[in-house]
């Protein structure tokens, strides 16, 4: 087991992570409040409730639907009608949804209670559980509507793989080949790895994922300077098209996000050709062939409201070298044109094979 001590201006977050890391840290003194989601709490109701006795538990429906400002204010009215004090803690046992919903209510509950982040999916392990971002979707522009909110604790334990489907396992790889791209230790494990999904090969490269994101949010907690900006290669067509199209999931989106982005610093000779295959390859491993979509230009469109955008142009992360990532300014007509382009590439390899 891995113990991670993040510290920032605000808090100093410990991640517990690694088998055991559940049974060892999950005991919380005093008043406890949990939100979970109705797929976890169908699998994991008697551990809740024999681990968290007594506690009030908030069980939102399953899906990223959930996460808006309705569901925040029925999770903040069951705390004011449990009672919750300021001192007691809320704890966000799920994925990704789940720990970004109960984070941002744990924020604003009476300027702030305790939270602990209990992440169930791989990809709330390897990725969102940690660093502090909170929030909520609005007017359909995803996390519209947040807070930097640290919890006191995150207990990452491999257990809960052990129940998710195939899909959910691919949509944690999708922010694990993230990584990948922008950590060259954690690049040359997933280029040496026989088999990507095996689970103790995931227990060991989500704790250098975990890693690698405490040490840019350590330096960078409240996105100001930069450096967290890395954080989100891939994301910002990733998002676009999750938005628009919405039939996959995250971290799928997030795989089909950086492939468009390769391509675009690939034709701005921006990324090494023999490197951006290699990511290609891993992206194509996970989720087979990229997709080709309609109204893509539309689709696209929705990446104007990305929160790293300046002004008029449009930001993205793209891979640059082993460990190195490059940012990449465009006007929205010439960032709408690459990804026309790159769906159109990707329609003629199709044919021809």
């Amino acid at each position: 087991m891995k113990e991670i001590v993040l510290k920032t201006n605000t808090q100093k977050s410990v991640i517990y992570c690694g088998k055991g890391a559940f049974e060892k840290y999950a005991h919380i003194e005093g008043g406890v409040f949990i939100v979970t989601d109705s797929n976890v709490y169908s699998l994991y109701r008697d551990l809740i409730e024999k681990t968290f006795s007594g506690a009030t538990v908030k069980v939102i429906r399953a899906g990223e639907r959930s996460k808006n400002s309705r569901t925040l204010l029925s999770i903040l009215k069951l705390m004011a009608d449990a009672g919750l004090k300021r001192g007691e803690t809320v704890v966000a046992f799920g994925g990704g949804v789940v720990g970004d919903i109960a984070g941002l209510a744990a924020s604003l509950y009476m300027r702030g209670t305790h939270l602990v982040q209990i992440p169930t999916t791989l990809l709330s392990q390897v990725d969102s559980s940690v660093g502090g971002k909170t929030a909520i979707d609005f007017k359909k522009v995803k996390n519209l509507i947040g807070t930097f909110y640290q919890p006191e604790k995150v207990i990452v334990d491999p257990m809960f793989l052990k129940t998710l489907p195939e899909r959910e396992i691919n949509c944690g790889l999708g922010e694990i080949i993230k990584y990948g791209a922008l950590d060259k230790d954690i690049y040359e494990k997933l280029q040496g790895a026989d088999d990507l999904k095996n689970f103790e090969f995931l227990e060991d490269i989500t704790a250098d994922c975990i890693q690698h994101k405490a040490k840019v949010v350590f330096e960078d907690e409240h996105d100001l300077l930069g450096a967290r900006k890395t954080l989100n290669l891939g994301h910002t067509t990733g998002h676009a098209f999750e938005l628009y199209y919405g039939k996959k999931s995250h971290g799928e989106y997030v795989l089909i996000g950086t492939f468009y982005e390769l391509y675009i610093a690939k034709k701005l000779g921006l990324c090494e050709e023999a490197y951006a295959q290699n990511i290609e390859n891993m992206i194509t491993s996970v989720i087979g062939n990229i997709p080709v979509y309609g109204d893509v230009r539309k689709a696209a469109g929705f990446a104007v409201y990305d929160k790293k955008n300046e002004g008029e142009r449009i930001s993205i992360i793209a891979p640059k070298r082993e460990g190195e990532s490059v940012e990449i300014k465009l006007s929205v007509e010439d960032y709408l044109n690459y990804v026309e382009a790159c769906n159109g590439f990707l329609k003629e390899q199709n044919e021809n094979s």
